[in-house]
């Protein structure tokens, strides 16, 4: 029962941790003593100068564990072979948190993601809803973009202000929220985001940049609706969909 209970620790602890890498972005999370890290990997092939010289004496002023890799092993940590130029970290977010603990919220208004795959989108979703009335964001695995340097760049420094609720699939969370008022954005919806009435528990869905909602999580979505727009325009980009429904009130 005890090792049981040290599994389900240890994986809980895994879960929130998330990698980066690439010599500036690991600089910066060193820089930054309000980030929790949990430990340095170095390629063993780096020459100890330049950028490679910074972190090494960063990691040492912080106390941080360093661990040596040959190339491959540390592609597969990174998993970003071309890019991660021969570092990656590994830092803990408190903001970073399994999609079940929104069971416990009494009450919320949240943005779900499904199916976003540019990062630069993700990177803007989360500093809007970061700098408006939501609550946090929900960022399935599953055929999503994953929290990377691109998306720290355009999420201009906010990545860690919100709270990201991390899960496999929307599939898996959305039906065990009761309460909840789930709306798919549509620009097909006759509905409109300005008649929304406000609930306790609300989630607004936003689909993938070329799809839109997946017709899966539509049938999870108690309505549909749609940014009334003018002169034939037909759809907006998703984060600017995700800014308008973060200042509603």
């Amino acid at each position: 029962m005890k090792d049981s209970q040290e599994y389900i620790d240890k994986k809980a602890f895994f879960e929130k941790i998330i990698t980066l890498y690439g010599r500036n972005v690991v600089i910066e999370v060193l820089q930054d003593n309000s980030v929790n890290v949990h430990k340095l990997h170095m390629a063993e092939s780096n020459k100890t100068d330049g950028a490679i010289k910074t972190i090494l004496s960063l990691a040492k002023s912080r106390d941080i564990e360093i661990s040596f890799h040959d190339k491959n092993a540390l592609s597969r940590i990174s998993k970003n072979a071309k890019q991660d130029q021969g570092v990656a970290i590994d830092i803990i977010s408190k903001s970073y948190q399994n999609a079940k603990e929104i069971k416990n919220l009494t009450a919320f208004r949240l943005i779900a993601l499904d199916g976003i795959q540019n990062p630069q989108n993700l990177g803007m979703i989360i500093r809007s809803c970061a700098a408006g009335n939501v609550d946090g964001i929900i960022l399935p695995k599953k055929s999503s973009a994953k929290i990377s340097p691109l998306v720290i760049k355009a999420s201009a420094g906010t990545l860690f202000k919100l709270p990201i609720y991390f899960c496999n699939a929307l599939e898996d969370i959305l039906p065990e929220l009761s309460n909840t008022k789930i709306y798919s954005l549509s620009s097909h919806a006759k509905s409109s985001m300005y008649n929304v009435n406000a609930t306790t528990k609300s989630i607004f869905v936003l689909g993938n940049e070329s799809d839109g909602v997946s017709p899966e999580v539509e049938k999870l979505c108690n309505d549909s609706i749609s940014i009334p727009m003018k002169r034939g325009v037909e759809s907006l980009n998703v984060a600017v969909t995700a800014s308008l429904i973060a200042f509603m009130q």
